[in-house]
């Protein structure tokens, strides 16, 4: 297994829209498994593919509190979403450091496929319920801090700019050292 280098916002291949999963082999399982070691090293609670520059519909979440509960979703769809709305404070690998309020249907109902093309459905609710959705935005082509104001959306992506460059300048340094 190897860890993956993870995109980080505003980078633009976060807005690439994933293809659905076609093949069903090793290397897709290989994949899954690099993406939930990459996900847990991070650390983090989901990790889409399109956050790891691979823009194919798969996710893998684990949500437990012992990191032993690897769920993988390949071509997912929201098929119901619930009217009653919860507000969850969200972060993400891509958008390191940044947490914020984002209101999304409090259960879903997700149709997707296994690792070995097998259908699944699962109905889900509150940090599960959140990560499927958020995971799918990646999906989509959508990063979560679009659900915020601008204002805050370009106070976010200026600080996260200003620290990548901060880190490349400080990068030569560390070496000489």
């Amino acid at each position: 297994m190897a860890l993956l280098n993870i995109l980080r916002y505003p980078d633009p291949r976060l807005h690439k829209v994933a293809k659905p999963v076609m093949v069903f082999d090793d290397r897709l399982k290989k994949l899954a498994a690099d993406m939930a070691e990459t996900m847990y090293d991070a650390p983090g609670v989901g990790l889409a593919a399109t956050q790891i520059d691979v823009h194919q519909q798969l996710i893998v979440i684990d949500t437990s509190e012992t990191r032993d509960d690897l769920r993988v979703f390949i071509n997912p769809e929201i098929t119901w979403a619930s009217p009653e709305k919860q507000l969850y404070e969200e972060g993400c690998l891509s958008v390191p450091g940044i947490y914020d309020g984002v209101e999304r249907p409090a259960r879903v109902k997700v149709r997707a496929l296994d690792l070995d093309g097998k259908p699944f459905e699962l109905e889900a609710d509150g940090l599960l319920a959140v990560c499927i959705q958020h995971e799918m935005d990646h999906l989509k082509g959508k990063v979560f801090v679009e659900y915020l104001s601008p204002l805050k959306r370009n106070r976010i992506k200026t600080r996260l700019i200003k620290e990548e460059r901060e880190q490349k300048r400080d990068a030569p340094r560390a070496a000489v050292r």
